[in-house]
């Protein structure tokens, strides 16, 4: 729930803005339609995974395996928007996916992962993120939050997992890949050719919309030594010397690369990294906005990962794989609300 003192900055926040828009918008200069068109596009930081109701409800038809939560911020910006409209409603269109890539936001189909009552056939692909949104002239605004899956940092984290749990370190094996392997400065290259392709496509896109990309929080400490090794709840054997790394010359680069590119294109980068130091995965329960490897989460999440050894159901947690909880969810939340009603008013 939302700190009571956090809810009336934001609201007070909100009162503000509105007023402004009604000073500063002639009337009816603001296109012919009666409300704001919002697209929420992005990976699991974005969708919510465990943190909330599943949307589409479960046993839902319509249901496509990217694990979007009533709970994630897209939602909770809803709620307040709804509640404070900045002029005029906004109508939410959220198409973000679990497990998705840069790439899947304007350039491939996606195959969903879900592991949450998956059919028995798998789920189906799904189509890009920018058609699924039906972006076009009459979009006003749209967030983006992408770019660990395209690395991938969890992918790179369960390495570090692996080779923490027999004594060895991760780190030479990305700053000093073996032969046609990836090193770190590649894979943030890459990322970043990326994040420019995906961007232009966007704007093309959505000619009118203004963009708001969204990075990534603080879910390493910043200082290693708060880690307890034999502690699925945080980050389990991953060594001190990892967890640093990955911290400096990988989350905090991946942020550094999209906001570099948010800058080129003229968009507003939305900084949630500064906010949450201090509530990583390490931190107590009470404290930390990022749920462990092994962390809380509602009951229809699995507790295992299929096709690695990972099974949290013996400390009776489930697993969360360093994931936003409802606390995470409500920082970035405050902080995309802010962003959108900017970019509302500068219609």
């Amino acid at each position: 729930m939302r700190h009571p003192v956090s809810r009336l900055r934001t609201r007070a926040l909100a009162v503000g803005l509105v007023l402004a828009a009604a000073t500063l918008v002639p009337s009816g200069s603001a296109g012919a339609a009666d409300q704001y068109e919002w697209a929420a596009l992005g990976d699991s930081y974005t969708a919510g995974g465990f943190v909330g109701e599943p949307l589409p409800a479960l046993g839902d038809a319509s249901r496509d395996g990217c694990d979007r939560t009533s709970g994630a911020y897209p939602g909770l910006v809803e709620r307040e928007l709804a509640e404070f409209p900045p002029g005029k409603p906004v109508n939410l269109t959220n198409v973000s996916c679990g497990n998705a890539t840069i790439s899947d936001i304007a350039k491939t189909r996606q195959t969903p992962i879900s592991p949450v009552q998956p059919p028995a056939a798998g789920w189906s692909a799904v189509d890009t993120q920018i058609k699924r949104a039906n972006l076009g002239d009459q979009t006003d605004v749209i967030t983006i939050g992408v770019g660990g899956n395209s690395l991938p940092f969890g992918g790179m984290l369960l390495t570090c997992l692996t080779q923490g749990a027999t004594g060895q370190t991760c780190r030479d094996q990305y700053t000093n890949p073996s032969e046609g392997e990836e090193s770190i400065d590649e894979k943030l290259a890459r990322v970043q050719d990326e994040y420019i392709e995906m961007l232009a496509n966007v704007h093309q896109a959505a000619p009118n919309a203004k963009v708001v990309t969204v990075g990534y929080p603080a879910v390493l400490p910043e200082n290693a030594a708060d880690c307890n090794r034999l502690s699925l709840s945080e980050l389990g054997p991953i060594a001190h010397s990892d967890i640093n790394w990955l911290r400096d010359d990988v989350l905090k680069q991946l942020n550094n690369t999209i906001k570099r590119v948010t800058d080129f294109f003229g968009d507003r980068y939305v900084d949630v990294y500064a906010s949450s130091v201090g509530h990583d995965a390490c931190q107590p329960a009470d404290a930390k906005w990022v749920e462990g490897i092994c962390g809380n989460a509602e009951d229809y999440w699995p507790t295992s990962v299929s096709g690695t050894l990972l099974n949290c159901a013996p400390i009776n947690r489930r697993a969360t794989l360093v994931h936003p909880n409802a606390a995470g969810y409500e920082n970035t939340a405050n902080h995309v609300e802010r962003a959108i009603r900017i970019a509302l008013l500068e219609l």
